[in-house]
């Protein structure tokens, strides 16, 4: 990745395997360890960030191709993409801050090459995404799974211990 200047860790799964929901659990525990956090999440349904009626929808319909909507809490930048491509998430990395970060969470993108956790729930039955991505570097699991010896298995069960495992992983990316 090389727009990334700080680690970039994903995780990556089918729908419905838990991706959203191990990082609600796995984002409070890496902030309560004093990260400070990004996410990108990739959809692949079309969405509305801005409500119809309101000014920056209006404003963003009548043709402004980047809409930022600001307030004392947030603030949101709206793009309109001219095609209808697949975003990369590459050219995501390059519209956060990373001067304010020390980790970038991805959630999706599971077709691209960079470090991922993938989640991966048997009783679902899909196959395992590790044999055919190079890039997956842990498999966090809700049963007992033989894995290669250079695959990490954590507990999907266990945030605090994917925690410490998300740890480790920036520490080595800043011996590198």
């Amino acid at each position: 990745m090389k727009n990334a200047r700080i680690p970039v860790l994903g995780f990556a799964a089918y729908s419905g395997s838990g991706k959203t929901t191990l990082l609600t659990r796995l984002i409070p525990l890496l902030k309560h360890k004093g990260l400070r956090l990004g996410l990108i999440k990739h959809s692949h349904h079309n969405f509305e960030i801005d409500q119809p009626g309101k000014d920056s929808h209006r404003l963003r319909v009548a043709g402004a191709d980047t809409v930022l909507l600001v307030s004392r809490q947030r603030r949101a930048v709206i793009t309109e993409f001219p095609s209808h491509e697949e975003p990369r998430l590459e050219e995501q990395i390059r519209h956060l801050d990373q001067s304010v970060l020390d980790l970038i969470l991805v959630e999706g993108f599971k077709t691209e090459n960079f470090p991922k956790i993938e989640i991966h729930r048997p009783a679902l039955h899909k196959p395992l995404l590790y044999p055919h991505d190079p890039s997956v570097i842990a498999i966090a699991a809700d049963q007992q799974l033989v894995v290669p010896s250079n695959l990490t298995l954590l507990d999907l069960n266990q945030p605090d211990r994917i925690a410490d495992f998300v740890m480790t992983f920036i520490q080595e990316f800043e011996h590198v």
